[in-house]
């Protein structure tokens, strides 16, 4: 067992050090590792890993790291490969992030930055049109989709409007199809939305507990993230600009490892080291717990009908509140011709071949330095 643990560690060190581009892309690089080259697992194996990891709330591909390592080495194997994959970049995050609160305000920053939005921006527009075609598979997850976006536009709240989501479905899946039950399922959202606190001072206990939800209800793409943060943190708390928020997903972004470690940077920026550290621990903890509970079930939650049809509508809401965060962020990136013609750029680029959004990202850096 300890020369297994010994090989989960190395391996997924080794790829949170060096695994850009996404979870898509950490996904390829895990299969190429586990089951091409290391033969730790079947093909088979590896996507029902896949659909696990789906199934539950969270990053997925740190849950896949997290369930390769429960396979390989057991109990200590499932916390060695998610800790190893995770700590590599939160150490690369958390040192940007001592570079961003104190040379932040430097015109070398501002301009480096000015490139690297409208770049953000298309990529999370291009995961939002590519996720589409996979996750609206009928008129009725369409219809799902657009009415979700709307009641995002009025406010109301994104947990609930996923759980919503994923009842709606499976009632669907159950012949239960009126738009009078939709309307009715979303009805308690803006009770819930009420209830959230006006904006108060930055508490580290409370913003472990925020991150800790985050980590324990979010569905979907990585970039969902951004939604929640937007909610909790620029509108509801007024703890972050809507410039923060856009600077800590651009870090986010071009750095190797879990897209989720975007929450050590703004934990630093609400507490410093030590909040970065809360805000990690807060974020990734939930992963851990669905992982242990739900590895022994993997076969019986791959064959459950309910279960395919609660999936099908949380990434349906999913994919509606990536596109209301999107446009919003939008406003704040594209200010002028060149951000738009950047933003352009990168889209086509991403749309024509397949380029590491890094290189974009870096690039974006670079033109925002030469014409700033």
């Amino acid at each position: 067992m300890n020369s297994r643990l010994g090989e989960v560690a190395a391996l997924f060190l080794r790829l949170g050090a060096t695994a850009f581009g996404g979870p898509a892309a950490h996904m390829a690089m895990m299969r190429e590792e586990v089951v091409r080259r290391r033969q730790w697992l079947s093909d088979q194996e590896f996507l029902d890993l896949i659909g696990a990891s789906n199934l539950i709330p969270g990053p997925n591909s740190t849950e896949m790291a997290i369930h390769v390592g429960y396979r390989r080495a057991g109990p200590a194997g499932l916390i060695v490969a998610g800790v190893c994959f995770i700590v590599p970049a939160m150490l690369i995050v958390l040192a940007l992030a001592w570079v961003y609160v104190r040379y932040g305000a430097r015109p070398e920053a501002t301009r480096l930055l000015y490139g690297v939005k409208p770049v953000i921006i298309a990529i999370v527009a291009q995961a939002l049109l590519g996720l589409g075609r996979t996750a609206v598979k009928s008129r009725f997850l369409a219809a799902l989709a657009v009415t979700v976006l709307a009641l995002y536009f009025l406010g109301i709240n994104e947990i609930v409007l996923l759980a919503g989501g994923g009842m709606l479905a499976v009632a669907a899946a159950r012949r239960v199809r009126s738009e009078a039950a939709l309307l009715l399922a979303m009805a308690p959202a803006y009770a819930a939305s009420a209830a959230i606190a006006p904006s108060a001072p930055a508490s580290l206990v409370r913003m472990f507990a925020i991150f800790l939800k985050i980590g324990a209800v979010l569905y979907g793409s990585g970039y969902v993230l951004l939604a929640f943060l937007r909610s909790d943190f620029v509108v509801r708390l007024g703890w972050l600009t809507e410039r923060q928020l856009l600077d800590a997903v651009a870090v986010g972004q071009f750095t190797p490892g879990p897209v989720f470690t975007t929450a050590t940077f703004i934990g630093y920026l609400l507490g410093g080291a030590g909040g970065a550290l809360l805000a990690t621990a807060g974020i990734f903890l939930p992963a851990f717990v669905f992982v242990a509970i739900s590895h022994p079930f993997i076969a019986r939650l791959r064959r459950s009908e309910a279960a395919g049809a609660a999936l099908d509508g949380v990434n349906a809401a999913s994919l509606a509140l990536m596109a209301g965060v999107t446009f919003q962020l939008g406003r704040t990136a594209l200010v002028d011709v060149w951000t738009v013609a950047a933003a352009l750029a990168a889209w086509l680029l991403l749309a024509r071949g397949r380029i590491d959004s890094s290189w974009l990202v870096l690039g974006g850096g670079i033109l925002g330095l030469l014409l700033r």
